[in-house]
């Protein structure tokens, strides 16, 4: 119910929320043993979650231009990465929380990035492709936060 209150109806991943809702609990279980594997801090500062991908989309061999933002997106969704997003990104908001001063979800939270590594060929990388960017909004991330402390 949160992520359907919160995601707006344009944004890519807006269908997870009914996906999410045909999965079994026991299932999701596995989702709470992931780790990040970077965060990457740039100015303001802004802070942005990377987690490298090596799934194939299609079969075949392998042709950069396939992982476009709306293919990237359906991967995104058929492998419950938006929850781990999700889940990465609260791990960060309390983390900033408790080790920055000034911290503001607003401006310190700076979103996800999956980086699908068969599509990232250098600069022969179509534009739009290999990295599926999003940025669940602050509110998202501090009430999924609250909802899991029990709040």
């Amino acid at each position: 119910d949160l992520l359907r209150r919160r995601l707006p109806g344009d944004d890519l991943l807006a269908a997870y929320p009914d996906m999410l809702d045909s999965v079994q609990a026991f299932p999701l279980c596995g989702y709470l043993a992931g780790s990040i594997d970077a965060v990457l801090r740039y100015a303001g500062p802004e802070f942005v979650i990377v987690d490298y991908k090596t799934n194939k989309i299609f079969s075949g061999p392998v042709d950069a231009s396939q992982f476009d933002q709306q293919a990237m997106a359906s991967e995104m969704m058929r492998s419950h990465y938006p929850l781990q997003a999700l889940l990465y990104s609260v791990a960060l908001h309390r983390y900033l929380r408790w080790r920055l001063p000034s911290y503001s979800p607003d401006s310190n939270l700076g979103g996800v990035q999956y980086l699908f590594v068969r599509a990232m060929i250098g600069t022969d990388t179509p534009r739009g492709c290999g990295v599926f960017t999003w940025r669940p909004s602050a509110e998202l991330v501090v009430e999924l936060s609250d909802l899991l402390a029990g709040l």
